[in-house]
Protein backbone atom coordinates (compact mmCIF):
# COMPACT_ATOMS: atom_id res chain seq x y z
CA UNK A 1 0.00 0.00 0.00
CA UNK A 2 1.65 3.09 -1.06
CA UNK A 3 1.47 6.36 1.12
CA UNK A 4 -0.57 8.43 -0.82
CA UNK A 5 -3.37 5.86 -0.71
CA UNK A 6 -3.06 5.36 2.67
CA UNK A 7 -3.35 9.33 3.39
CA UNK A 8 -6.49 9.23 1.23
CA UNK A 9 -8.29 5.99 2.99
CA UNK A 10 -7.36 7.15 6.37
CA UNK A 11 -8.56 11.01 5.75
CA UNK A 12 -11.81 9.69 4.23
CA UNK A 13 -12.12 7.12 7.39
CA UNK A 14 -11.73 9.54 9.60
CA UNK A 15 -13.78 11.58 8.26
CA UNK A 16 -16.70 8.87 8.36
CA UNK A 17 -15.72 7.91 11.53
CA UNK A 18 -17.23 10.67 13.17
CA UNK A 19 -20.43 10.67 11.55
CA UNK A 20 -20.50 6.90 12.69
CA UNK A 21 -19.71 7.64 16.08
CA UNK A 22 -22.46 10.67 16.23
CA UNK A 23 -24.81 7.66 15.64
CA UNK A 24 -23.51 4.99 17.71
CA UNK A 25 -23.82 7.68 20.57
CA UNK A 26 -26.74 8.99 20.33
CA UNK A 27 -28.71 5.72 19.04
CA UNK A 28 -27.33 4.14 21.41
CA UNK A 29 -27.93 6.22 24.19
CA UNK A 30 -31.46 7.30 23.02
CA UNK A 31 -32.70 3.47 22.38
CA UNK A 32 -31.22 1.96 25.78
CA UNK A 33 -33.04 4.39 27.69
CA UNK A 34 -36.48 4.32 25.48
CA UNK A 35 -36.04 0.29 26.26
CA UNK A 36 -36.45 1.00 29.66
CA UNK A 37 -40.32 2.35 29.26
CA UNK A 38 -41.02 -0.05 26.47
CA UNK A 39 -40.14 -2.93 28.76
CA UNK A 40 -42.12 -1.40 31.56
CA UNK A 41 -45.48 -1.19 29.34
CA UNK A 42 -44.54 -4.59 28.14
CA UNK A 43 -45.17 -5.62 31.69
CA UNK A 44 -47.73 -3.30 32.51
CA UNK A 45 -51.32 -4.38 34.05
CA UNK A 46 -52.56 -2.44 30.99
CA UNK A 47 -53.68 -4.44 28.16
CA UNK A 48 -53.34 -0.81 26.03
CA UNK A 49 -49.77 -0.47 27.31
CA UNK A 50 -48.58 -4.05 26.85
CA UNK A 51 -50.17 -5.14 23.69
CA UNK A 52 -48.61 -1.37 22.53
CA UNK A 53 -45.12 -2.73 23.19
CA UNK A 54 -45.89 -6.21 22.41
CA UNK A 55 -46.88 -4.21 18.56
CA UNK A 56 -43.66 -1.99 18.56
CA UNK A 57 -41.60 -4.90 19.45
CA UNK A 58 -43.00 -7.20 16.95
CA UNK A 59 -42.73 -4.78 13.99
CA UNK A 60 -39.73 -3.31 14.79
CA UNK A 61 -37.99 -6.91 15.23
CA UNK A 62 -39.81 -8.29 12.51
CA UNK A 63 -38.30 -6.00 10.03
CA UNK A 64 -34.75 -5.50 8.55
CA UNK A 65 -33.44 -2.24 9.84
CA UNK A 66 -33.00 -1.60 6.26
CA UNK A 67 -36.84 -1.25 5.34
CA UNK A 68 -37.05 0.34 8.73
CA UNK A 69 -34.93 3.09 7.21
CA UNK A 70 -36.32 3.42 3.99
CA UNK A 71 -40.10 3.62 5.34
CA UNK A 72 -38.70 6.26 7.77
CA UNK A 73 -36.37 8.26 5.17
CA UNK A 74 -38.74 8.24 2.09
CA UNK A 75 -41.72 8.04 3.76
CA UNK A 76 -41.59 10.60 6.61
CA UNK A 77 -39.59 12.77 5.03
CA UNK A 78 -42.17 12.63 1.81
CA UNK A 79 -44.87 13.29 3.83
CA UNK A 80 -43.58 16.61 6.04
CA UNK A 81 -42.16 18.20 2.63
CA UNK A 82 -45.79 17.96 1.57
CA UNK A 83 -46.69 20.45 4.82
CA UNK A 84 -45.92 23.50 3.98
CA UNK A 85 -45.51 25.00 7.86
CA UNK A 86 -42.62 22.55 7.92
CA UNK A 87 -41.16 23.33 4.19
CA UNK A 88 -41.31 26.81 5.13
CA UNK A 89 -40.13 26.69 8.99
CA UNK A 90 -36.50 27.17 10.29
CA UNK A 91 -36.40 23.50 10.35
CA UNK A 92 -36.80 22.23 7.17
CA UNK A 93 -32.70 22.48 6.60
CA UNK A 94 -31.83 20.34 8.99
CA UNK A 95 -35.18 18.14 8.02
CA UNK A 96 -33.80 17.28 4.75
CA UNK A 97 -31.10 15.72 5.99
CA UNK A 98 -31.17 12.14 6.01
CA UNK A 99 -29.28 12.15 9.51
CA UNK A 100 -31.74 13.08 11.38
CA UNK A 101 -34.29 9.99 10.04
CA UNK A 102 -31.26 7.40 10.78
CA UNK A 103 -31.20 8.38 14.19
CA UNK A 104 -34.88 7.88 13.94
CA UNK A 105 -34.81 4.94 12.48
CA UNK A 106 -31.86 3.23 14.68
CA UNK A 107 -33.41 4.65 17.68
CA UNK A 108 -36.26 3.09 17.70
CA UNK A 109 -34.56 -0.37 16.13
CA UNK A 110 -32.78 -0.46 19.59
CA UNK A 111 -35.29 0.46 21.74
CA UNK A 112 -37.21 -2.49 20.71
CA UNK A 113 -34.62 -4.84 21.03
CA UNK A 114 -33.13 -3.84 24.02
CA UNK A 115 -36.53 -2.99 25.65
CA UNK A 116 -37.39 -7.16 25.00
CA UNK A 117 -34.12 -7.97 26.72
CA UNK A 118 -34.97 -5.73 29.68
CA UNK A 119 -38.56 -7.58 29.95
CA UNK A 120 -36.46 -10.95 30.06
CA UNK A 121 -34.32 -9.50 33.05
CA UNK A 122 -37.31 -7.72 34.93
CA UNK A 123 -39.15 -11.21 34.84
CA UNK A 124 -36.53 -12.83 35.92
CA UNK A 125 -36.22 -10.66 39.22
CA UNK A 126 -36.84 -13.14 42.31
CA UNK A 127 -40.32 -12.76 43.45
CA UNK A 128 -38.78 -12.90 47.39
CA UNK A 129 -36.92 -9.32 46.88
CA UNK A 130 -40.07 -7.42 45.43
CA UNK A 131 -41.96 -8.81 48.71
CA UNK A 132 -39.48 -8.05 50.96
CA UNK A 133 -39.16 -4.37 49.32
CA UNK A 134 -43.25 -4.45 49.79
CA UNK A 135 -42.82 -5.59 53.28
CA UNK A 136 -40.50 -2.58 54.15
CA UNK A 137 -43.52 -0.08 53.23
CA UNK A 138 -41.88 0.68 49.75
CA UNK A 139 -44.12 1.61 46.83
CA UNK A 140 -44.91 -0.36 43.50
CA UNK A 141 -42.66 2.67 41.79
CA UNK A 142 -39.84 2.64 44.37
CA UNK A 143 -39.40 -1.12 44.31
CA UNK A 144 -39.01 -0.82 40.44
CA UNK A 145 -36.53 1.46 40.12
CA UNK A 146 -34.98 0.70 43.62
CA UNK A 147 -34.64 -3.02 43.99
CA UNK A 148 -36.07 -4.46 40.31
CA UNK A 149 -34.52 -2.04 37.74
CA UNK A 150 -30.77 -2.31 39.01
CA UNK A 151 -30.63 -6.19 39.21
CA UNK A 152 -32.45 -6.56 35.74
CA UNK A 153 -29.72 -4.01 34.17
CA UNK A 154 -26.49 -5.58 35.59
CA UNK A 155 -28.30 -8.64 34.02
CA UNK A 156 -28.99 -7.87 31.10
CA UNK A 157 -25.58 -6.10 30.27
CA UNK A 158 -24.18 -8.77 28.36
CA UNK A 159 -27.26 -9.04 25.67
CA UNK A 160 -27.06 -5.08 25.67
CA UNK A 161 -23.69 -4.86 24.74
CA UNK A 162 -24.51 -7.46 21.77
CA UNK A 163 -27.28 -5.57 20.99
CA UNK A 164 -25.10 -2.45 20.55
CA UNK A 165 -22.75 -3.75 18.85
CA UNK A 166 -25.48 -4.76 16.48
CA UNK A 167 -26.14 -0.80 16.67
CA UNK A 168 -22.60 -0.12 15.66
CA UNK A 169 -22.86 -2.34 12.17
CA UNK A 170 -26.41 -1.31 11.40
CA UNK A 171 -24.89 2.01 11.35
CA UNK A 172 -23.59 0.96 7.62
CA UNK A 173 -26.67 1.07 6.23
CA UNK A 174 -27.06 4.83 6.82
CA UNK A 175 -24.69 5.11 3.60
CA UNK A 176 -27.85 4.12 1.59
CA UNK A 177 -29.61 7.17 2.60
CA UNK A 178 -27.08 9.76 1.39
CA UNK A 179 -24.93 9.91 4.82
CA UNK A 180 -21.03 9.82 4.56
CA UNK A 181 -20.15 7.55 7.68
CA UNK A 182 -17.56 4.93 7.49
CA UNK A 183 -19.00 2.52 5.00
CA UNK A 184 -19.35 5.59 3.19
CA UNK A 185 -16.16 6.70 2.86
CA UNK A 186 -14.64 3.54 2.42
CA UNK A 187 -17.20 3.06 -0.64
CA UNK A 188 -15.94 6.55 -1.83
CA UNK A 189 -12.03 5.49 -1.80
CA UNK A 190 -13.07 2.66 -3.30
CA UNK A 191 -14.89 3.44 -6.71
CA UNK A 192 -12.54 6.68 -6.66
CA UNK A 193 -8.64 4.45 -6.88
CA UNK A 194 -10.90 0.75 -7.62
CA UNK A 195 -8.69 -0.61 -4.72
CA UNK A 196 -11.67 -2.75 -3.57
CA UNK A 197 -9.95 -4.95 -0.58
CA UNK A 198 -7.24 -2.52 1.12
CA UNK A 199 -10.24 0.32 1.18
CA UNK A 200 -12.97 -2.40 2.62
CA UNK A 201 -10.28 -3.84 4.83
CA UNK A 202 -9.88 -0.62 6.35
CA UNK A 203 -13.41 -0.32 7.46
CA UNK A 204 -13.32 -3.36 9.10
CA UNK A 205 -10.30 -2.86 11.08
CA UNK A 206 -12.27 0.62 12.31
CA UNK A 207 -15.39 -1.53 13.07
CA UNK A 208 -13.89 -4.19 14.78
CA UNK A 209 -11.46 -1.73 17.40
CA UNK A 210 -15.07 0.10 17.57
CA UNK A 211 -16.50 -3.15 18.52
CA UNK A 212 -13.64 -3.76 21.51
CA UNK A 213 -13.94 -0.34 22.85
CA UNK A 214 -18.09 -1.37 23.41
CA UNK A 215 -17.41 -4.84 24.65
CA UNK A 216 -14.72 -3.56 26.97
CA UNK A 217 -16.92 -0.36 28.45
CA UNK A 218 -20.12 -3.04 28.81
CA UNK A 219 -17.37 -4.92 30.70
CA UNK A 220 -16.24 -2.19 33.04
CA UNK A 221 -19.55 -1.38 33.81
CA UNK A 222 -20.79 -4.75 34.60
CA UNK A 223 -17.69 -5.36 37.06
CA UNK A 224 -18.90 -1.67 38.87
CA UNK A 225 -22.35 -3.12 39.33
CA UNK A 226 -21.50 -6.53 40.19
CA UNK A 227 -18.62 -5.43 42.40
CA UNK A 228 -21.17 -5.00 45.76
CA UNK A 229 -22.97 -8.37 45.42
CA UNK A 230 -19.01 -9.97 45.40
CA UNK A 231 -18.90 -9.22 49.09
Amino acid sequence: MDASFAALLAGKLLEGLKTTLLLLAVCGLAGNLLAVPVALARLSRSRLFSLSAYCFILVMRGTPVLVQLYLIYYGLGELLSQIPSVRNSMLWPYLRSGLWYAILALTLNTAAYCGEILRGAIANVAAGQVEAARSLGMRRLQIMLLVVLPQAIRAALPSLAGQNILLLKATSLASTITIFELMAAANQVRSQTFRVYESLFGAAIVYVVLTGMITVVFSLIEARLSRPYRR
